[in-house]
């Protein structure tokens, strides 16, 4: 496959300019680039999600038109978006084999028990072994990744576009998923690659084309670069990745206590404490019950039983907005369906927690003021939006995720919860992310920050909590913390275990 001149542009803001990108059969080729350089845009218009506004794509030496994605299916393109596109209303076989599902000997009626069994098949087939009838809108945003990917390669596509496919899974799943490309390179599939993770680029793929600013930059064979040339190419600048960002020490002071935290066999008797200034890190696999953790401090999920204390005062906290009324934010994993209205704009989302900051006579809002607001943060954490005015929808997800920043720091919550806050977010505007919670936490911010990357959670956090099927077992300092001790405690039933327990 060969795109060449391709040119895409949105509301006169240019994505792609003269872009040009191969691939060739039983080839891993790598995508990269930071957030905003036109990576989803350039592979959406062979995927048939965009209209290109010039250039030419060519399959097997022979040039198409692809006006959609039913004819890039029918050409044998599929992609995974970043975004999950699946319908949470349907079980996991039905989002698998919409629009091609058996049917039933029995007029109008599909054969539930085929769809079953052949979704069976195919998920056992890639390891995975779920339920199929399960509903896709009561699983975690790992395993709806997973069944995106199942879904795409159940078309036996030749061209199979993967765009951040690793961002929610865990060591273990992208494992498997390895595993599974290079069996698909092996049967000639050719395999486009978009991550932010460079030392998976490194191992899986055989050649790297770097996109910067919506232009072509490279073409590089992946054993011939390094990844600190990848990131120069894909930033104009240096960024040292690798440098730890271990902020001051944290206050003594307690502003929210968790105890006794219980729901059925999701959260078993969680307690603990966060202090003013502090980072805590909250470490563990999938299914562990991080996100529940935090879901459940905001209000956002019915508990048995939890006692809260915010600033030494016991609160009772029922829903997301009592949350907000006691100085709690939460920036949710999955920020499209839970953190944004895409439909709006960037300064209606940046204002939409803090509406009462903003209400002039008679409860009418003051648009300049939320405008003024939105374009304070937005300078502040370099969004790249033409304008406040932009609909979040047309933003990367990448700057998708600094607005739902920017609506937290507007509603100036002084607890903040962030599940994965750079998930799906490049090398710089990682880092950019990491001054930002350290100045937070520098001007009395306290935080607890859910990350199933350990590196960034042993460079980010002061003290780090684990979690195991529902329990806490195991909190560690920064001194103290290191890949292999999270892993032994992430993977360890029972109570809680400290660094002064373990080492007695």
């Amino acid at each position: 496959m060969e795109m060449q001149g391709i040119d895409k542009a949105f509301d006169s803001v240019a994505a792609c300019v003269n872009c040009q990108f191969e691939l060739r059969s039983g080839e891993v080729h790598a995508l990269i680039g930071e957030n905003g350089a036109g990576k989803s845009t350039l592979m959406k218009i062979l995927a048939g999600v965009y209209k290109k506004d010039a250039g030419t794509i060519s399959l097997r030496g022979q040039q198409v038109d692809i006006p959609n994605p039913h004819a890039a299916q029918v050409l044998g393109i599929t992609m995974i978006h970043q975004e999950l596109n699946l319908m949470p209303h349907l079980t996991v076989a039905q989002n698998i084999f919409i629009g091609r599902e058996p049917r039933s000997p029995i007029p109008y009626l599909l054969d539930d028990a085929k769809i079953n069994q052949q979704a069976k098949e195919l998920l056992a087939s890639l390891n995975l072994h779920f339920n199929p009838k399960m509903r896709v809108g009561g699983l975690t945003v790992a395993r709806q990744q997973m069944v995106e990917i199942t879904k795409a390669l159940s078309y036996n596509s030749q061209v199979l576009i993967m765009d951040e496919p690793t961002a929610a899974l865990t060591e273990s799943e992208s494992e498997e998923l390895f595993h599974m490309i290079n069996r698909l390179r092996d049967k000639g599939i050719g395999i486009v690659y978009i991550s932010h993770r460079l030392e998976e680029i490194k191992r899986i793929s055989d050649r790297v084309t770097v996109m910067r600013d919506g232009h072509y930059i490279a073409t590089k064979l992946t054993a011939d670069i390094s990844i600190d040339e990848m990131i120069s190419l894909m930033v104009g600048r240096t960024i040292y990745e690798s440098k730890p960002e271990i902020p001051d020490h944290a206050s003594p002071d307690i502003v929210l206590e968790v105890r006794n935290l219980n729901r059925g066999r999701e959260l078993q008797d969680v307690n603990f404490s966060l202090k003013r200034g502090e980072i805590l890190g909250l470490a563990g696999l999938m299914g562990a019950g991080r996100t529940e953790v935090a879901r459940a401090i905001v209000g956002a999920d019915p508990v048995d039983s939890i006692d809260l204390t915010v600033n030494g005062r016991k609160v009772h906290i029922r829903s997301p907005k009592d949350a907000v009324q006691h100085g709690i934010g939460y920036l949710s994993e999955d920020r499209k369906r839970y953190g944004l209205i895409t439909g709006m704009d960037v300064a209606n989302n940046v204002g939409m927690a803090s509406l009462r900051k903003f209400l002039r006579a008679f409860g009418i809002i003051d648009d300049t003021r939320v405008s003024e607001a939105a374009q304070q943060q937005v300078k502040a954490l370099a969004v790249k939006t033409p304008s406040v005015k932009q609909k979040v929808r047309n933003l990367s997800g990448g700057n998708q995720q600094k607005v739902v920043i920017a609506k937290w720091l507007t509603a100036d919550t002084d607890i903040l919860i962030f599940d994965e806050p750079t998930r799906g977010i490049d090398v710089g505007a990682k880092s950019e992310i990491y001054k930002l919670l350290n100045e937070l936490a520098r001007q009395g911010k306290s935080i607890i920050m859910i990350s199933s990357e350990l590196p960034e959670i042993l460079r980010m956090s002061h003290r780090i909590i684990v979690m195991c099927e529902g329990r806490i077992t195991g909190e560690l300092s920064s001194n103290e913390a290191t890949q292999e001790r999270i892993m032994q405690y992430a993977t360890q039933r029972g109570g809680m275990v400290t660094a002064l327990e373990e080492s007695a």
